[in-house]
């Protein structure tokens, strides 16, 4: 069938062809479509199969038939078109050697013109005209096989059959209803004719399929900084009702300059959705997060100065007589500004109950003497915070809260501070300043890899051990085609926002 028929399949579709042995590679994101899912992908599959086969031109029959009384007749049928397509039953399933689709019951409208001459006492005697066909009972099948090849996906139509049970052919124009007989003697040639004709359009539609296939990147740019790696590992995974696969998952530096460091897989089980059935299942092993967090902090990107505060009277000296008085006798009534960074790449931890960071800071105390910059000291943090995610168009966002957090001084050039009394202070900064600068960030979301133009819906979240699962139905959009598309600094590759 045509191309468009076929790139549905991308999203959905992910078997292999046979039996495989599993990889020592280890997939930190891993998908399993339902079969409520392949259900959904089956009836989005054909639908655009039949927008994709009509029209559908046939070629042109040519028959000599010999007709009693008259003698030999030269018929020829020309202009076969089928013009609709119905398909009332269908069925998609996952079986041992691929994936078999069927449409059975269908029929088919097609109009054709016809001729035929023949000579008669020295005279040739001609007539043409217009018929219609009808095709009832046709059965198309196939089964496709995807495997894993170096990380990327080769498609194969293993099998594919099209076969019509009945056709009537219903003449007209001029003196048509005489020779029916005529037209009755093409049934055969027709229905080969409709049969071919679809199982070509299948055969081309898998070959640029298996071209587009090939042609995916195996690393997705999500911004500047970070990319996300969605190379193919292991074989596609099978059941009678269910399809599975599993991606690298890990974050890399967008220019290959900066490592995410080596992880292993924390949890040996993959969770599973519970509750009403969902087409998707996304499972995200912590180790995601976590590489995300080392490339942002490893390209110095977890750093920021902080010269504005809710109470601003903060950032200044003014504010601290009482409390470091050296910093005041030195530098009196200046203002003040924070520079902080992460000493380390913030820790991520999921439990059944809860997400837990631990994030360790430093905070550099900026004093603005006569336009200087003079750093007075370094207030080292621990924090300890608490997540939640949630699910926006096809983003995993979230946000966090304070748990609790400890300090103390790394150094200082106006002697001593102390630490209970600014306590509340810092909690007050932490609270209004710096963890909603974390939110904004994290509001952006985590993009999921759903091929453009399909959108979650109804999405839950679970948590479980060290993982988070998505459960969600999926909607398609009217999008000409799902692809893959061209970076830019706004809307990265497969749709994600950034």
């Amino acid at each position: 069938m045509a191309t468009a028929f076929f790139v549905l399949l991308m999203p959905f579709l992910l078997v292999s062809a046979s039996t495989h042995l599993q990889s020592t590679e280890v997939g930190f994101i891993s998908t399993i479509i339902s079969e409520k899912g392949l259900d959904f992908a089956k009836d989005i599959l054909i639908e655009k199969a039949i927008s994709s086969l009509t029209p559908l031109d046939l070629p042109q029959i040519e028959k000599t038939v010999k007709i009693p009384i008259i003698g030999k007749v030269y018929v020829s049928l020309s202009n076969i078109t089928i013009y609709e397509i119905d398909v009332p039953s269908s069925y998609v399933k996952p079986g041992d050697t691929g994936i078999t689709i069927v449409g059975s019951g269908a029929t088919a409208n097609l109009s054709m013109n016809w001729f035929y001459s023949y000579r008669a006492w020295h005279v040739t005697v001609s007539d043409k005209g217009h018929a219609s066909v009808q095709v009832e009972g046709m059965e198309v099948g196939l089964t496709l096989g995807l495997e894993n090849q170096l990380g990327t996906l080769k498609l194969s139509l293993m099998e594919c059959d099209c076969q019509v049970k009945d056709i009537y052919i219903t003449l007209n124009g001029g003196a048509s209803w005489l020779y029916q007989g005529l037209a009755d003697a093409f049934e055969g040639q027709i229905k080969s004719s409709v049969e071919n004709a679809i199982i070509k359009k299948i055969k081309e539609g898998i070959l640029k399929l298996d071209s587009l296939l090939k042609s995916l990147p195996q690393e997705l740019p999500v911004n500047e900084i970070v990319a996300l790696n969605v190379t193919f590992v292991n074989e596609p995974m099978f059941s009678n009702s269910s399809i599975g696969f599993e991606i690298d998952g890990l974050f890399t530096g967008a220019d290959n300059a900066v490592s995410s460091g080596n992880y292993l897989m924390n949890s040996q089980h993959l969770a599973s959705c519970e509750g009403p059935v969902k087409m998707l299942g996304i499972s995200l092993d912590e180790a995601v997060f976590n590489s995300a967090s080392n490339i942002y902090h490893n390209a110095q990107f977890m750093q920021w100065f902080v010269d504005k505060v809710p109470d601003q009277s903060l950032l200044n000296t003014a504010s601290w007589k009482y409390i470091v008085p050296q910093l005041y006798q030195l530098y009196p009534n200046d203002d003040m500004n924070l520079n902080v960074s992460l000493s380390s790449p913030p820790v991520i931890k999921i439990s059944p109950d809860n997400i837990d960071s631990t994030i360790c800071s430093d905070m550099i105390i900026n004093v603005l003497d006569d336009k200087e910059i003079v750093p007075v000291a370094c207030i080292s943090l621990v924090i300890t915070a608490s997540g939640s995610v949630d699910i926006s168009g096809n983003n995993l966002v979230g946000s966090v809260e304070l748990v609790d957090f400890t300090m103390s001084l790394k150094w200082s050039k106006v002697g001593d501070f102390h630490m209970n009394l600014i306590q509340s202070a810092m909690r007050t900064f932490l609270k209004t300043v710096f963890l909603p600068y974390a939110n904004l960030h994290l509001r952006r979301g985590f993009p999921l890899p759903i091929i453009r133009g399909f959108t979650l819906q109804n999405a839950d979240i679970f948590c479980a051990s060290s993982q988070i699962l998505v459960c969600s139905d999926v909607v398609f959009g009217n999008s000409n085609e799902p692809r893959l598309l061209p970076y830019d600094p706004i809307h990265s590759l497969l749709g994600f926002d950034v």
